[in-house]
């Protein structure tokens, strides 16, 4: 009986590890084109309006997802979602690798958005899933910091092969593609960890929360939407801000800043790890404010430096505010429900996300890009403000 305990033991470790891995790098794939598109612009001819939206279609695809599948993992399985999640991604890549034009873009960010959406709710109730009892809280962890993890790495990635390789909007999505093959394996090999008792069927999910969750998930999502606003309004902004404002041109630059964000972000949740989710939040929340002021000082200053410091400084803020708020949801959540409570969380955050996105692009074409972004700094400022008060008043 011992034998057949560590077996399960083994392979759940090994489950867990290579659904890590996939977790990474379809995460990877979504953010890929950040520092490509001032490339894209120029080879077909697309104004900063129109590289906003093909940016921002990704939120649709992402919360369409959610919406449709994101509660489905609880009834058929998680590698049953996980799988499409995988080909979706790759098949994003190939539409990629061959674009041809503005639709071959939007419908690329589409599949790119509906693999994340299919992936963020549903890998981190994997990983939950596939840990020991007494270690799910850790895992909650490492599935918060595996997702922004890779976020970061793919500006990172495709702004060195863009900048210092040939085949600036090729080559990457090659690389891409080939690490999605071991991904793809890892979840076709990898134990189910939840029980299958019915059958698919597709609906959309309304974004209902249990009542018995419904108090702790209020609390933990407001931070994390002003935590998502930012990587929104600093996603949106870097690129045009980067080229237009302080005349900057270097792929991998721009890549290393928005990586900064996001790397800040995956340290942030190995840090205060035995501090209360309440308090982690609250302080994330406060960080998160800081942070985005010196965002805006720099948009005002015209500085890269403390571009940086903002951007340095947002992504620990979002990262205590999203470990937290996941931790806290999950550990009152039931098994059962993981996954709808986790897809309401996440369309919450993409929602987020995408806003600024949006709002930049549309602002900036009369205000210009620098105006639009200092904007949305002082708006979100003030929600992680008003976050952080809610949760001081709510200290009991």
């Amino acid at each position: 009986m011992s034998h057949t305990k560590e077996r399960r033991a083994v392979r759940s470790q090994m489950g867990f590890i290579g659904a890590s891995y996939a977790f990474l790098v379809v995460m990877i794939g979504t953010t890929l084109p950040t520092p490509l598109y001032p490339i894209y612009g120029d080879t077909f001819g697309l104004s900063p309006l129109m590289i906003t939206i093909i940016y921002a279609v990704y939120a649709i695809g992402v919360i369409g997802a959610l919406l449709v599948f994101g509660q489905l993992s609880d009834r058929i399985g998680r590698r049953n979602i996980l799988i499409p999640g995988v080909i979706l991604s790759a098949v994003s890549s190939l539409v990629f690798l061959f674009a041809a034009g503005i639709t071959s873009l939007f419908i690329g960010r589409v599949l790119s958005g509906l693999s994340a959406g299919l992936f963020t709710s549903t890998a981190t109730a994997t990983l939950v899933n596939l840990a020991p009892s007494h270690k799910q809280g850790k895992a909650s962890m490492i599935a918060s910091g595996v997702n922004m993890l890779g976020l970061g790495l793919g500006p990172l990635l495709a702004g060195i092969l863009a900048q210092y390789l040939s085949y600036p909007i090729r080559l990457v999505f090659i690389v891409d593609f080939v690490i999605l093959i071991p991904a793809f394996l890892a979840i076709w090999f990898m134990q189910e960890p939840v029980k299958v008792t019915q059958k698919a069927k597709l609906k959309v999910q309304k974004l209902l929360v249990p009542p018995e969750v419904r108090a702790t998930f209020i609390r933990a999502v407001i931070p994390v939407f002003a935590g998502f606003s930012m990587l929104g309004l600093f996603t949106a902004v870097s690129p045009t801000f980067l080229q237009e404002v302080i005349h900057l041109d270097n792929k991998a630059v721009l890549g290393m800043i928005v990586f900064s964000t996001f790397c800040a972000s995956a340290v942030g949740q190995l840090l205060l790890t035995n501090t209360s989710n309440h308090i982690v939040l609250t302080l994330g929340s406060a960080i998160l404010f800081i942070g985005i002021i010196f965002v805006g000082i720099s948009l005002l200053s015209r500085s890269l430096t403390i571009l940086l410091i903002g951007a340095i400084i947002s992504g620990v803020g979002q990262a205590f505010s999203f470990r937290a708020g996941l931790a806290s949801v999950n550990a009152k959540t039931s098994s059962g429900k993981r996954g709808e409570v986790t897809s309401s969380f996440f369309t919450i955050a993409y929602i987020a996300l995408s806003i600024p996105v949006v709002g930049v692009g549309l602002l900036a074409k009369w205000t210009g890009i620098q105006v639009a972004g200092i904007v949305f700094s002082v708006v979100i400022a003030l929600v992680a403000l008003i976050a952080s008060i809610l949760l001081l008043t709510r200290r009991h």
